[in-house]
Order: structure tokens, then sequence, then C-alpha cells
């Protein structure tokens, strides 16, 4: 059974950084992808950010040029760093794996206040 662990959540001030890890229980080389959701209450969860095999990334528009996502395979972990936070960035962050199953994570809860 494959287990990712998110970690590095707190509480932030505006315009701060946060960097989120996601550690996976084998290789992350396995995976097709490795993406970023997070749901903010009351609202629907979505997509923050994806990192492909290929190291290729994408990312959703509102966190565009804010949010980077990188890899180290050799701790099999995958990193959200998260800069000029805003309050509407917060939200429980979760970590996808993606291989014939997809495996998430249990979330990370990210405060972005005053």
């Amino acid at each position: 059974q494959v287990h990712v662990v998110e970690s590095g959540g707190g509480l932030v001030q505006p315009g701060g950084s946060l960097r989120l890890s996601c550690a996976a229980s084998e290789s992350i080389l396995s995976f097709y992808f490795m993406a970023w959701y997070r749901q903010a209450p009351g609202k629907q969860r979505e997509w923050v950010g994806t990192i492909e095999r290929n190291d290729n990334t994408n990312y959703a528009d509102s966190v565009k040029g804010r949010f980077t996502i990188s890899r180290d395979n050799a701790k099999n972990t995958v990193y959200l760093q998260m800069n000029s936070l805003k309050p509407e960035d917060t939200a429980v962050y979760y970590c996808l794996a993606r291989s014939s199953t997809e495996y998430w994570g249990q979330g990370t809860q990210v405060t972005v206040s005053s």
C-alpha cells in the first residue's frame, strides 16, 4: 500500500512564504505525475499544480508566478514552495500521487492571516 504524507503547513502572514512537503512511501519516479490540490472551507477541492515524471510543471492561474513545485527523487519527496501568500490561499493542501491508482495524503492546513 502506497502512503503519501504532507507536512509543512501552518499560519503565515499575508506576503509570507511556506514550503509544503509531500513524502511518498515508494519511489516518486513510479508515478505518472504528482500534484497539489487545495480545499478552502465551503469550497470544492481545486487543482494547484502538477509535476510530471519528466519534471514538466503546470500551475493554476491563481498561483502561477507565486508557487513552485519541485522534487527530490532521492528523498521520494515533492515540494510546494508558496511565496507572496494571500488570505485566499488559506486551505487544506493535499498531495496526489498518480499511477494506475490515485494516492491522496491526509492534507495539511495553511492559514494566511494577519
